[in-house]
């Protein structure tokens, strides 16, 4: 019998017998495997919390509890369990199930999630908004031991330690290694601690001790002594002076103990941190070898595994670079937040391990670092994500340029990136960095011009300077140089104007506008601050027409820039058109299907400046057709 298709909701994981339990973890592994084959997704994270996420669900109830991902990559098994199984088969596609907890999706999905290190803080916002309106709930936060390298989960520890509301931290540990024998002794008094008997003796105990007089005092004294021997076995002192009640260490896959320490935690109405260990990617052998391949994988054959993707991409280009550049310069150094692999950087970390700095999830942090490595002469490239890029702003504005360092910032992912959604579109870059004073910022389209625009950004450049690359391949766009604009086409009937890959739509578009007799002047932006105005005045004042196309949010875009200059110079285009992501998020699915909903694509290019036309213009396009 198949106990998943049972599974409707978590109240049908409560009623389950415990004895089924190890065959339900079984089954939403081996469907999580199959299922994520087919869509692509985040696996390995899944496979290691199926008994931890079983555990929560016959604990708690999400309905009315909050249970708070960290990052939320992790979340496919909660996701299953609350109903959601049969939107599998379109999980990341557009209008499918989301990759990540989605209020708007569940009731039991507490909060958004896609950031690192923010789940504590949410959290306690929800813990003292239970404790205001006198309400009685669970407010749990699932984190990854990854997540607890960022600094806000510490500001956010230390607040609620001190707050002393009631509030769960679950610590997913698959990635700390602890001492065997320190560790085994620990999870052996942990046992001991957490067993049932153990704890209505404790109970009991509690409340002799309270009746009897002077016990109190007995108790309290006593109190002192277990938690003093407890601090020198389980070496827990950081989260006991915290605030914390630290449970744990706790075998992640042992759903009766899980389960055992989370009633604990729920009864304590206090602070406490449930420190579990779990194997990333455990019930596939592939995944548990090699768990950051399977971390975030495309479709793929579940018996076979994973085919490793030699294409080149922008990132393994980067890394390409930064290696060669490396070598001519002893100064140049790498920066990364915990991204190594994803920003192609293994190689240079390899070579020269001690100019490689991997902060963790410390994008603050990491740029401040720069800014420091900067000020006393060194060369730092921060190669950072363009959605946590974000997060390291007010180190752009304060520590980077005000005092104008030579901070190069590889801005990895630009643009949209498809199936992880709101949380992960790069669509802010453009508007952030713009905002920095003396802040340079290349738009590569092309590999060439990617490899020539980071040498200048190191070699030649002075002050900050960014460079941004999308995800993934160069299209039909493969020409080098490191120019400020170059101009791709000719013609007198519209000026287009864009940069990075959507000149390759650009292109097209263009292309299918000349077999309709329409010629378009097609400048690509190398940089897009400075802005190459003149390149744009001058070809505005010869066809007084103007679409620019960009992958990016409407506020900041260099679209409204280059209309408020030409409007200065009294050059108003007769015929105007931004077109851009607008005000508003982009939600998951293949990147094509997201260019096409916001009109960035080939297709809609063409059709936009052909509608804004005027007949002369069509006209004389059928007549030299006619002439053909």
């Amino acid at each position: 019998m198949n106990l998943l298709d049972n599974i409707r909701s978590p109240w049908d994981v409560k009623d389950m017998p415990e004895e089924e339990l190890p065959q339900l973890a079984a089954e939403l592994r081996d469907f999580t495997v199959r299922s994520v084959a087919k869509t692509g997704g985040h696996l390995s994270a899944n496979l290691g919390v199926v008994e931890l996420t079983v555990a929560i669900h016959r604990v708690f109830d999400t309905s009315k509890d909050r249970l708070v991902f960290d990052v939320g990559h992790q979340s496919y098994i909660h996701k299953l369990l609350t109903g959601r199984r049969d939107g599998f088969s379109n999980l990341r596609q557009f209008g499918g199930l989301s990759g990540f907890p989605k209020p708007s999706e569940s009731i039991h999905d507490a909060f958004i999630a896609g950031h690192a290190s923010t789940s504590v803080s949410e959290a306690l916002g929800m813990a003292r908004a239970r404790t205001l309106s006198g309400e009685d709930y669970s407010v749990i936060a699932l984190v990854g031991d990854g997540a607890m390298t960022g600094g806000l989960s510490y500001e956010a520890m230390c607040d609620a330690g001190a707050s002393r509301e009631p509030l769960i931290v679950i610590l997913n540990d698959n990635g700390i290694s602890i001492d065997r024998n320190v560790g085994g002794m620990a999870k052996y008094l942990s046992r001991l601690r957490l067993r049932r008997g153990y704890r209505r003796f404790k109970k009991a105990y509690r409340k002799v001790m309270n009746a009897i007089p002077g016990g109190k005092y007995l108790y309290r004294f006593n109190h002192k002594i277990k938690e003093s021997m407890k601090r020198r076995i389980l070496k827990c002192e950081m989260f006991e002076d915290l605030g914390f009640t630290y449970l744990g260490p706790v075998d992640g896959h042992d759903i009766p103990e899980l389960i055992n320490v989370l009633e604990l935690a729920r009864d304590l109405k206090c602070p406490a941190v449930v420190h579990v260990i779990t194997k990333k990617g455990k019930g596939y052998q592939k995944a548990e070898e090699n768990p950051y391949l399977y971390h975030g994988v495309g479709r793929f054959d579940p018996d076979r595994g994973i085919c490793e993707d030699t294409e080149p991409s922008f990132s393994s280009v980067f890394g390409e670079e930064m290696v060669k550049l490396g070598a001519e310069n002893k100064k140049l150094c790498a920066i990364t937040a915990a991204m190594a692999p994803g920003t192609g950087l293994v190689e240079f970390s390899k070579k020269y391990p001690d100019r490689f700095f991997d902060v963790g999830i410390c994008e603050e942090h990491a740029l401040s670092m720069a800014a420091g490595l900067a000020h006393q002469g060194g060369v730092p490239v921060a190669a950072i994500y363009s959605t946590f890029m974000q997060r390291g702003y007010d180190m752009l504005l304060h520590d980077i340029g005000i005092l104008s360092e030579h901070v190069v910032l590889a801005v990895d992912r630009a643009g949209i990136v498809g199936e992880d959604g709101e949380t992960h579109q790069g669509i802010f870059d453009v508007s952030y960095l713009r905002t920095v004073p003396g802040m340079t910022v290349y738009s590569p389209a092309s590999f060439g011009e990617l490899r020539d625009m980071l040498k200048a950004a190191v070699c030649e450049v002075k002050g900050p300077v960014a460079v941004r690359y999308p995800r993934g391949g160069e299209g039909r766009y493969k020409d080098g140089g490191a120019e400020s604009s170059r101009l791709l086409r000719e013609g007198e009937d519209f000026t287009l104007v864009t940069y990075g890959d959507t000149v390759n739509d650009a292109l097209t578009a263009a292309d299918a506008l000349s077999e309709k007799g329409v010629e378009i002047e097609l400048i690509k932006l190398g940089t897009i601050k400075p802005l190459d105005f003149k390149a744009v005045y001058e070809s505005v004042k010869k066809t007084g027409r103007l679409m620019v196309v960009e992958e990016c949010v409407s506020s900041g875009c260099v679209g409204a820039e280059l209309a408020a200059r030409l409007t200065e110079e009294a050059m108003s285009p007769r015929r105007l058109i931004l077109r851009n992501i607008g005000d508003t998020y982009v939600t998951h699915g293949p990147v094509k299907k997201l260019r096409e909903e916001y009109r960035l694509d080939a297709a809609s290019i063409e059709k936009d400046i052909y509608a804004a036309l005027p007949d002369r213009v069509k006209m004389r396009g059928k007549d030299d057709e006619k002439k053909a």
